[in-house]
């Protein structure tokens, strides 16, 4: 009787519905009121991985999604941990990765009297502005119908977050009308169905592209959260279409390939008269498609399968929505079918560009190697070297000038093997992503971050050591917030300023990890592959010079200035005095 109890119970057929529909593995923080879930979980044969902070759990939940094309699942205790987990929740909502948050809370008749309940908060009503939908599930027999829901709404049309609030009652509340042939879970049938475009949306844009004379394709992480590899290598080989990867989009098609105008990208956006958007937006990323980092007078070609995304920055001259795939599957033997190709003329222009550029890029390189001030590009050159031999090893990146340089020398040769900020440009998703890789796909991990941005995670070295991940956390440790030598104000440390001796590597010595420690680019060549290779938890921390890294990175235009040079100066004179 009490097994047949148990059964019948909210949590049990939560856990149930999960597993019907082919989810196992649950991230979460356990406490009240969720901590005998996480134990039945486990009982039941889900695999629970427990985090130090929530939102590093939802992090790696929404990572899932992205790698596996299913909703990953976080869980949380309610209130602050529910909050905790929203900042992540959110961004899984505007990096399109499939999601669901399950978080214990309070009973409605408290929270709606407002009666002062353990942690209560309305967090149904709270989570709503941040995710795709929200539903609360108020009695155990709807558990089945709401898991169903929260699936199909996180993966159909553009994926996302889906919030599951579960109030305390519900989780021990028995299903009375359930027999253990029918609990009410059952397995969906096709949760993201196809949309496949209209022909004349197809015909509008072949006759667009085929008229071109500096065509251009930009690839977004849609495009590689759809699988979209063979498509866009197909277009691009038998056209000549030049692309442009953006960051998670890397690896799509090879890095290395003579198709890429990656090293042109100024050029190319400046020049392209048609521009064809694959599973991107034109956001701030992108300049939202503004002159003068584009071409004034360009034509859009934008591919999604949401239709509010068309316009939104741009007139779209021949919009396609449907699922990337079935898209492609339509418009690239169409476009084959006119024998296009992309001119020569602007093909060789790309080249040259590409070519001047690579010389610059190359001996930045070079010089960065042997430099007497140890810096990003002599930290990040045995990494490039790395990836380049071993292209089935993941990476995780963020940071300012750590993710910018990154992004830049390390060349991805398979999709979905390059995981960072987003959308948002958030920090503290590295560890959590790098978790959620790992779990996923077995495969080494190099998780490689800056030295502020490891500081909002970096707990989580003790998660990755207690589930003995084979994961490589690299820290470029400049001693701040873009660089280490923000002090003005003699008496107070600057406002960007860290510790440029800080021992980062000893944390995962602490937690039964490895670590490393390094100043120079012989030390990171001897060191970086041995550690990666090892299989085993480890920290690399990199020390270079304090001077190195400039403000924001690659984006210092969107940090706003003011003139506080004449205060500085006052500071300094006054302090000489």
């Amino acid at each position: 009787m009490v097994g047949d109890s148990l059964n019948k119970t909210g949590a049990n057929l939560l856990i149930k519905a999960l597993q019907k529909n082919n989810i196992n593995r649950m991230y979460g923080i356990v406490g009240i009121p969720v901590t005998d879930l996480a134990r039945l979980a486990e009982l039941r044969g889900m695999k629970y991985y427990g985090f130090r902070r929530e939102d590093s759990a939802v992090n790696a939940a929404a990572a899932t999604g992205y790698l596996t094309q299913k909703p990953g699942v976080a869980l949380t205790v309610s209130a602050p941990g529910f909050l905790n987990g929203l900042t992540a929740l959110a961004q899984a909502t505007k990096n399109c990765f499939p999601l669901i948050m399950i978080s214990g809370s309070s009973e409605r008749h408290i929270i709606d009297l407002s009666q002062g309940d353990y942690e209560g908060l309305d967090q149904y009503n709270a989570a709503k502005p941040f995710c795709k939908k929200a539903y609360r599930v108020d009695r155990a027999e709807d558990m089945g119908l709401a898991v169903a829901r929260a699936i199909r709404t996180a993966v159909s049309g553009r994926p996302g977050g889906v919030y599951l609030d579960i109030p305390a009652d519900t989780i021990v509340q028995e299903d009375d009308a359930a027999d253990q042939s029918n609990l009410g879970v059952y397995k969906l049938v096709d949760p993201a169905p196809k949309q496949v475009p209209n022909n004349e949306a197809i015909s509008r844009a072949v006759d667009l592209i085929k008229n071109a004379k500096k065509p251009l394709i930009i690839l977004g992480k849609g495009a590689a959260y759809d699988r979209t590899e063979k498509q866009v290598q197909q277009l691009v080989a038998e056209t000549n279409i030049p692309f442009l990867p953006m960051s998670m989009a890397k690896g799509l098609i090879p890095d290395d390939s003579p198709h890429s105008a990656a090293a042109a990208r100024s050029l190319s956006l400046r020049n392209a008269d048609v521009v064809i958007v694959i599973g991107a937006s034109l956001n701030w990323m992108l300049s939202y498609g503004d002159a003068p980092q584009f071409n004034p007078q360009a034509k859009f070609v934008q591919l999604d399968i949401d239709a509010t995304q068309f316009d939104s920055s741009q007139p779209i001259s021949a919009p396609l929505q449907g699922d990337l795939k079935s898209i492609l599957d339509k418009l690239v033997p169409a476009l084959l079918a006119t024998g296009y190709q992309a001119p020569e003329e602007w093909l060789e222009q790309i080249a040259q560009d590409t070519e001047k550029n690579d010389k610059k890029f190359a001996q930045r390189i070079a010089n960065g190697k042997v430099a007497q001030k140890f810096g990003y590009y002599g930290a990040i050159a045995p990494i490039a070297e790395y990836f380049q031999q071993h292209p089935d090893t993941y990476l995780v990146s963020e940071g300012a000038n750590t993710l910018d340089i990154g992004r830049d020398m390390i060349g991805m040769q398979l999709p979905r093997h390059r995981l960072d900020t987003g959308t948002w440009g958030v920090m503290g998703v590295g560890l959590g992503y790098a978790i959620a890789a790992a779990v996923e796909t077995g495969k080494h991990v190099v998780a490689l971050d800056g030295d502020s941005a490891f500081g909002f995670d970096g707990m989580e070295i003790e998660t990755i050591c207690r589930y003995k991940l084979p994961i490589t956390v690299v820290i470029i440790n400049n001693g701040g917030i873009y660089n280490g030598i923000g002090q003005v104000v003699p008496d107070q440390i600057g406002p960007t300023t860290l510790d440029p001796t800080a021992r980062y590597d000893l944390m995962a010595k602490a937690f039964g990890g490895d670590n490393y420690f390094v100043s120079n680019y012989d030390e990171m060549k001897n060191i970086f592959a041995r550690a990666v290779d090892s299989g085993r938890p480890n920290i690399i921390n990199v020390q270079i010079a304090p001077s190195m890294g400039k403000e924001s990175g690659h984006i210092g235009n969107l940090n706003p200035k003011l003139n506080l040079q004449p205060l500085e100066e006052n500071e300094r004179s006054h302090h000489n005095d």
